[in-house]
């Protein structure tokens, strides 16, 4: 296929590159920056911002999938800079899509557009989405999701998966972000410690890309609809977490704060961020919080059966792939 990559430099993008190169397609990637490594791999470079509606319709011309894997992530932000990437820029990608006549689009969205700020165990795509949100990026990812959804139809088939933490060697957030934070001494539990979560590792997540955009087409069962996507392992994550500092030789969590606590403390240092406007991000918000104290673990099985995802690597066998880079 002649294949269309937005965000193909990112973290998940450039496995889902490195994929369909390595089945054979033709790929195209649509980034700001340069990425002369996916070059070299055989990929064509498009330079080009979301933002840009012309920009859009013109890379995706002669194309038959489109992966709209680009967004602007992040705890903290204002509403405009993520609307823009994350909404209007999902916009011009449906937009292009039409103009085009491109009969298929897959879309990367996060089960954060359904997290309630309330433990989710086990919770399948029938959960709705919130009233309220507590982080802009969840926010204007679920408008996005929703746009891609609604957008669905005879000439354009659209899909929509949630691929949850995803995580694995060149991840540039989850992990090494975590890691620096335990190096020197930052990391603080939030909760008892009980709460379970779903991790994906990115190998995993990038095919059940591939294998979604194959299954995809008008009269699918996937047209039209969202999937959750992870390794189908739900962990402690604390537990997890201890386990791998102690695999890489870093000192131990010693500190710990209840839910309640870390809640009070995020409010507070997002009202402090807002009122003074401080660069950066602040280090604990209510969303992060939540996070990290309750469960959010997701039933996959709809996956499995609509398009026949299953995780190749178990936890562990993901975690020793991941370990040099960690290292």
């Amino acid at each position: 296929m002649n294949v269309f990559v937005t965000g193909g430099g990112g973290f998940l993008g450039r496995y889902i590159v490195e994929q369909l190169l390595e089945r054979g397609d033709a790929v195209s990637v649509f980034a700001r920056g340069a990425y002369p490594e996916l070059e070299r791999s055989g990929a064509t470079l498009i330079r080009g911002d979301l933002c840009e509606a012309e920009a859009v319709k013109r890379a995706c011309a002669g194309m038959e999938t489109v992966f709209h894997v680009a967004a602007k992530p992040g705890i903290w932000g204002t509403w405009e800079s993520f609307y823009q990437t994350n909404v209007v820029g999902t916009q011009h990608v449906i937009d292009a899509c039409r103009a085009n006549r491109i009969p298929r689009l897959v879309f990367t969205s996060s089960p954060s557009v359904v997290f309630h700020n309330q433990p989710q165990s086990g919770c399948d795509e029938t959960l709705p989405y919130p009233e309220h949100y507590k982080n802009v990026y969840s926010h204007t990812k679920a408008l996005a999701e929703q746009m891609v959804i609604k957008a669905n139809g005879d000439e354009l088939a659209t899909v929509a998966l949630r691929p949850h933490l995803i995580w694995g060697p060149r991840d540039p957030h989850l992990l090494p972000r975590l890691i620096e934070r335990a190096r020197s001494g930052q990391l603080v539990q939030v909760g008892n410690g009980a709460n379970t979560v779903d991790l994906t590792y990115v190998e995993d997540a990038a095919r059940a890309h591939l294998l979604a955009a194959d299954a995809l087409h008008p009269a699918s069962p996937l047209a039209g609809s969202v999937y959750f996507i992870s390794q189908d392992a739900p962990v402690n994550l604390w537990e997890w977490i201890h386990d791998l500092l102690r695999t890489l030789h870093i000192p131990p969590i010693k500190r710990r704060i209840s839910l309640t606590t870390a809640r009070m403390i995020g409010a507070g240092m997002e009202w402090a961020y807002r009122a003074f406007r401080l660069a950066g991000e602040p280090k604990m918000t209510r969303f992060l919080a939540n996070e990290l104290a309750l469960d959010h673990y997701y039933d996959i099985s709809r996956a499995k059966k609509d398009f026949g995802y299953h995780p190749r690597l178990s936890m562990d066998e993901a975690l020793e792939k991941t370990l040099p880079f960690l290292r």
